[in-house]
């Protein structure tokens, strides 16, 4: 198994689309970049586990997916009427791909990026690194559980003192 996270802007598609999308499944469209389709393309895999990362406005890890099925071709980039045209690419010989991917879980607590440059043992996630824009990146299994322990353990508080705050 491989962990990756996967980012999207939440007011194009959020983790709560993804929750209410049919069996909370959808297919990962519109990658548009040459690496990150690559990474799709080649090295995801059905049952392979993602974080779920809002970008632009207070970027976040907010939850879990899970790769439903391995990549095929992205036919988004065959329609001239979506926003992911691309004349390049033709049902003959595709250029972009995609995976689906399946909800898991959403955290209790979204994890700011602010906060994963503070974390010990995240200092290499490819997120983090000055210029890194990529779409879909992989991240290795220590960081998927570190981030996935701040997600629902609300960076280090026992679910039990948050209920005793309320």
């Amino acid at each position: 198994m491989k962990y990756w996270l996967i980012k999207s802007e939440p007011g194009c598609f959020s983790i709560d689309d993804l929750a209410a999308a049919p069996q909370q499944t959808t297919c990962w469209d519109g990658v548009r970049n040459y690496q990150a389709r690559n990474f799709m393309r080649d090295e995801m895999s059905p049952g392979d586990l993602v974080l779920f990362y809002h970008s632009v406005t207070d970027p976040c890890v907010v939850g879990i997916a899970r790769v439903v099925r391995e990549s095929y071709p992205d036919h988004t980039a065959w329609n001239p009427d979506d926003t992911h045209y691309d004349p390049r690419s033709t049902p003959q010989k595709p250029l972009w791909f995609m995976v689906d991917v399946q909800f898991v879980e959403k955290f209790s607590c979204p994890v700011p990026l602010a906060m994963l440059r503070g974390v010990k043992g995240l200092e290499k996630m490819e997120v983090l690194k000055k210029g890194s824009r990529l779409s879909v990146m992989p991240v290795t299994e220590k960081e998927f559980i570190i981030v996935s322990s701040l997600g629902n353990g609300c960076a280090g508080e026992r679910k039990e003192d948050r209920r005793s705050q309320h």
